[in-house]
This record gives C-alpha cells, sequence and structure tokens, in this order.
C-alpha cells in the first residue's frame, strides 16, 4: 500500500437514529501516524460512528467507508466471557489473527496489571479488571488501525497513563488510532479532534 493511500477513507457519512440527525457529511481520512479523538456530547453519535467504521452497522446510515488496512475494534463493553479465564478470553479473540503462544499473552496481561491472574474465571474479577482483560488485546495485536470506544473506562490513574503511552507508541510505529472518550488525552503528540457536532476535523 502507498504511503499516500488512508488506511480509512471517509466520505459524506450521515447518520440519522430514531428521526434524529447524529450528524451529517463527516469527511476525513485516517493515515499512519494519525492519533483521532472523537468528540460529542453523550448521544451524539460516537459509538454509532465507530460501529459504521469497522463495519459492525451496515445500514442506517449514508456515505462511504473505505477500509485500505486491518483494524481492531475494542468496544465501549469489554466483551469477556465470565466462563473463561484471562487467558482463554485472549486465545478466543485473537484465533482469527494469527497464532499467540501462551507466552505472548501472560506478557499482554502482566502489560495491562494482570500477572497472576491468567487463569482464574473471568467472572472473580472486577470492572477495571475486565478493562484491562479488553485492553491487554492492543498488545496482541498486528492490526495498524485501532478503532477504540472509550477505552479509559474503570481504568485507574496508572492504567490511563499506561494507555496513553501504548497508544503514542503504536503511531509513532506507523500505526494509525479513531478512539472516543470523556477525557482529553494527555499526551505529548498531536492530537486530531473529530467534532460530530460540526463536521469538521479541528
Amino acid at each position: 500500500m502507498s504511503p499516500a493511500t488512508p488506511l480509512l477513507a471517509v466520505e459524506s457519512l450521515s447518520l440519522e437514529r430514531g428521526g434524529r440527525e447524529l450528524f451529517r457529511g463527516l469527511s476525513f481520512e485516517v493515515h499512519a501516524g494519525h492519533l483521532f479523538q472523537v468528540e460529542g456530547a453523550n448521544g451524539a453519535g460516537k459509538t454509532s460512528l465507530l460501529r459504521i467504521l469497522c463495519g459492525l452497522s451496515r445500514y442506517g446510515f449514508s456515505g462511504k467507508v473505505s477500509r485500505h488496512a486491518p483494524l481492531l475494534y475494542l468496544g465501549h463493553h469489554s466483551g469477556v466471557k465470565g466462563l473463561l479465564t484471562p487467558r482463554e478470553n485472549l486465545a478466543l479473540h485473537v484465533s482469527g489473527q494469527g497464532s499467540h503462544s501462551d507466552r505472548q499473552i501472560e506478557a499482554a496481561l502482566a502489560q495491562v496489571g494482570l500477572y497472576g491472574y491468567e487463569d482464574v474465571p473471568s467472572h472473580t474479577l472486577s470492572a477495571g479488571q475486565h478493562r484491562r482483560v479488553n485492553l491487554a488485546r492492543l498488545y496482541l495485536s498486528d492490526c495498524p488501525l485501532w478503532l477504540l470506544d472509550e477505552p479509559f473506562t474503570a481504568i485507574d490513574k496508572t492504567g490511563i497513563g499506561e494507555l496513553e503511552s501504548l497508544l503514542v507508541r503504536h503511531v509513532e510505529h506507523g500505526g494509525a488510532v479513531v478512539m472516543t472518550s470523556h477525557q482529553t488525552l494527555q499526551v505529548s503528540y498531536e492530537v486530531r479532534f473529530l467534532s460530530l457536532l460540526e463536521g469538521v476535523v479541528l
């Protein structure tokens, strides 16, 4: 893929829900090295936008979304199955993205502060620990494009700082991130703000 080719391109994207227009005429491109934060109040369509971008929502909107790179989507909910262990949850999630060894999975869990919790039933973990299991998937992903919906939910201050550092490392090494968050990223990197209300990149 040419460096000039965007990882993701959006043209004139509009969405209505229940007779209410959430956003209209949204156009932008995501290139390697881009770190996008989607802005908008609750109910503005931030989650709906990410679901459209990753292909989970295929109807009910107009416009065009072109994806030119593999992507990893982490939704607002952790997606962790309570009857499985963190190790089993990660092995199940990444099964379609290549083979990951137990050692790689253990290292990913250690990165998010879950060393020693690899083989306990996930239903015994706290909400914050569930979020950390979900975020460990980032350490196993080879996808250049990450779409993240409220990744800081239920994460403590230390975890937030570690995640911010991971996002910066990802984009500095040629990846890209499009994310929603109720808090502004505290990073020494250019953050592009995508305003759903105004339909523009700031």
